[in-house]
């Protein structure tokens, strides 16, 4: 016999921010969601695209059904197997949670999806006060058995993804928890002896990690999946406030450059780092390959103006390069095994970042149908 199994398995980053909570309300004003912020976009200089507005689905509320119905429906159609919801969890108390919570109970839509642990501290970064803090994340045994123990109730929804048999969960900075590689043990005991299965662990790789691929594996992770935009991949940048920042910029170190671009000093003068998308990609493309464990991830567009003083943008962006892009990501992970194709996408509906598969007023269905033609073509395996 035989059948048909997919060229990748395409997961969309999925935010679940459009909605209020009372969190919120007290932090940023009553009625704030992530519209809040993606509204109040302007151009910071000529063709400069701000700001991003949603077409197809409008400013939809994460508690409405329809609206997670919808998502999901386009989602499939684009060729997108599951959403990877954002987890906030801070030693018991879950923020943003209503939706999944939504998901879980009433069984729709009947689309897969996994979860990521965005296991950062909240601060007023957005304002550019990073040492503002929300709520702080903190770590401890009897918190890690709490964690796992409602981890499992999720794992065991059937709709819940998983590679080769076992629930696929994400930790967003793993180089943070303290003693990473027991957490890891003492959840894989617990899982398996409650559903019978362990997780299959993947540790996000970002701008911020000091480890390579093969070190956040050493800490006892499965996998690594390969987070993008990554500064550190940038391509040659200009700079919207000048030659002088933009010689700056390019005899600084990148963390040195960084932390002077978030200071009051720089960060008042809206220091926008300007990439070109297509070089972006061309530089992707000639990245080394990959190993076996490590998965990529490609993005549509990327544009935080609207949670940033000094903002990232990458511009340009373009449904052909994104999916000339999604295409070598897709053939990367050809050679492996049906299960361990993954392709990550940054994101499903990351508004306020500018980075979205969901349909805009400027681009409409383009994103998502490039998307469709990069994972429609299947192969017969024995």
């Amino acid at each position: 016999m035989s059948g048909d199994a997919p060229r990748a398995r395409a997961i969309a980053f999925y935010l679940p921010q459009f909605h209020p909570i009372p969190e919120n309300d007290a932090w940023w004003g009553k009625g704030f969601t992530e519209w809040t912020n993606v509204v109040s976009g302007k151009p910071r200089f000529e063709g400069h695209g701000q700001p991003h507005l949603p077409a197809d689905l409008g400013f939809y509320d994460l508690r409405v059904p329809e609206t997670r119905q919808q998502q999901a429906d386009l989602a499939r159609a684009a060729g997108i197997e599951a959403f990877c919801y954002y987890h906030y969890w801070f030693e018991g108390k879950r923020l943003l949670n209503r939706p999944l919570d939504e998901v879980l109970a009433s069984g729709e839509p009947d689309f897969p999806f996994c979860l990521c642990w965005a296991n950062q501290t909240w601060s007023r970064a957005w304002s550019g006060r990073e040492h503002d803090v929300l709520i702080s994340q903190g770590y401890d045994e009897d918190d890690h058995a709490r964690h796992i123990a409602w981890l499992c109730e999720v794992f065991a929804d059937p709709r819940y993804l998983t590679v080769d048999g076992q629930p696929l969960f994400l930790v967003y900075l793993p180089e943070d928890i303290p003693d990473v590689s027991r957490m890891l043990d003492t959840w894989r005991r617990h899982c398996a002896a409650t559903l019978g299965v362990a997780p299959w662990f993947c540790g996000v790789r970002t701008g911020f990690s000091k480890l390579d691929s093969a070190g956040l594996r050493a800490l006892g992770f499965d996998g690594v999946v390969e987070f993008e935009p990554n500064r550190k991949h940038f391509p040659a940048t200009k700079n919207a406030t000048g030659h002088a920042i933009s010689l700056l910029q390019r005899l600084l170190p990148t963390t040195w450059y960084d932390a002077l671009r978030n200071s009051r000093w720089l960060g008042e003068r809206n220091l926008n780092t300007i990439v070109d998308y297509a070089a972006y990609v061309d530089r992707s493309l000639a990245r080394p390959p990959l190993d076996d464990a490590t998965y990529p991830v490609v993005f549509p567009s990327w544009d935080n103006t609207v949670r940033r003083t000094s903002a990232t943008i990458i511009e340009n962006h373009d449904a052909g390069q994104y999916k000339r892009w999604l295409d070598d990501a897709v053939a990367r992970v050809a050679p492996r095994g049906p299960d361990q194709r993954l392709v990550f996408i940054n994101a499903w509906n990351e508004w306020a970042e500018g980075c979205h598969l969901e349909p805009d007023q400027v681009h409409g269905h383009a994103f998502l149908d490039a998307n469709a033609d990069a994972l429609a073509l299947r192969e017969v395996t024995p």
